[in-house]
């Protein structure tokens, strides 16, 4: 097979982004994507491995000599919205919309498969092509692909996310803790229900309800070291069906986000506490189901060091690259960084020439889809790096 450069790559990149921008598929669901995916692997000339978890698949790709392994991963799921804008390739999907960037992620990790592809004789190692189902959903689709052994001697692990809050031109990344882990809390209170007219005759679920929400307020500000970034949201509560009658029940949910998980474990706890002696306090009951999500994502310092080395030398001097802010959004590519080294790093993709403006999960999302060549540019500089790292006796 002729070598392919990324630059000949890029038309074909397009194109595979936009088939899967028509063609979204939510969490869990990703059947047609996934077979989409498994043909160009396999056209491609590579190895495939179907998951047993789900819809994720992995693309291997051995060299005629031992060396090291490296993970390149992609997520595939789309998201439950209707889409808004007016692109040509809108989504055919009624209510279903790749509004993250993950139809970009696919189409740049197949990208670098094709680009290895042309170039196995040449490979020193291994390289696992990892495309994954179901990010946007806890418990996620990365911790099947880990239990079936997508890591399993693996080196290194690295992950890219379009991101158009970055404008196109700039790539960033950072070591420790990027991004916050992602917990949700369901408080029901449990009152006495009655007479609008006649409270005393009742327990106000609402009135209890409506306490804590205040009182939850206060965990962050006063139970969590002010050192250690944290955020307590509480997104809905619901109570009662008429104006005269005191709701018995009420339910309050909402969203925990943190970057370590002594802070993680100390919201809950505070949580917990809190609902019980203020639902106590109105003569009511509070039960709670908190569920533990992601883990906050740490970049590993080596790996991380390996990006802003490598990323200039792959990418030339008209792109910038810089040190990325913590962000409070959650990735369940935390999960594989918690098993062996890895980077996950942010590539720039907004431009408000071509309405790539729109946030992340907007109904009219777009990126600048120049984007994916440096995304694809990074992906073979990191495996390259490490796989061609000398070993340290």
């Amino acid at each position: 097979m002729e070598q392919v450069t990324v630059e000949q790559l890029l038309p074909d990149m397009v194109k595979w982004r936009r088939h899967l921008h028509r063609h979204p598929e939510l969490s869990y669901q990703e059947r047609e994507t996934s077979a989409f995916v498994e043909d160009k692997l396999i056209g491609f000339g590579i190895e495939v491995k179907k998951s047993t978890s789900g819809y994720g698949l992995i693309g291997i790709i051995k060299g005629k000599k031992t060396g090291r392994t490296v993970v390149l991963r992609a997520d595939m799921d789309a998201l439950p919205i209707r889409e808004e804008s007016e692109c040509p390739y809108t989504s055919i999907n009624e209510g279903v919309m790749h509004a993250c960037g993950h139809d970009g992620h696919t189409a740049m990790l197949l990208g670098a498969a094709a680009y290895y592809s042309s170039r196995r004789d040449e490979l020193e190692g291994e390289i696992r092509f990892l495309f994954q189902p179901a990010e946007e959903v806890c418990p996620g689709g990365a911790l099947g692909m880990i239990a079936e052994g997508v890591l399993t001697g693996a080196d290194a692990v690295y992950g890219l996310h379009l991101w158009t809050p970055l404008s196109v031109g700039t790539v960033a990344s950072a070591a420790g803790p990027l991004m916050a882990s992602a917990d949700e809390f369901f408080i029901d209170i449990i009152g006495k229900g009655g007479h609008g007219g006649i409270p005393h005759l009742t327990i106000d679920s609402i009135v209890a309800g409506a306490a804590l929400v205040t009182q939850l307020q206060s965990i962050v500000s006063r139970s969590v070291n002010p050192l250690r970034p944290a955020v307590l949201s509480v997104g809905t509560i619901q109570g009662g069906f008429a104006q005269n009658v005191v709701a018995e029940k009420c339910r309050i949910t909402g969203t925990v986000r943190a970057f370590d998980e002594e802070t993680r474990y100390v919201i809950r706890r505070r949580i917990e506490e809190m609902a019980s002696a203020v639902a106590g306090a109105y003569g009511a009951e509070a039960k709670v189901d908190y569920l533990m999500g992601y883990p906050p994502l740490v970049n590993d310092e080596t790996e991380t060091e390996r990006f802003f080395r490598e990323a200039p030398r792959a990418l030339g001097e008209s792109v910038e690259v810089i040190t990325m802010e913590k962000l409070m959004p959650a990735e369940d590519f935390s999960y594989y960084v918690k098993h062996i080294p890895g980077c996950f790093i942010f590539v720039g993709a907004g431009n408000s020439d071509k309405d790539a403006v729109y946030p992340h999960h907007h109904s009219r999302f777009n990126f600048d889809e120049d984007a994916l060549l440096h995304g694809v540019k990074l992906l073979i500089a990191m495996a390259d790096s490490r796989l061609n790292e000398k070993q340290v006796e």
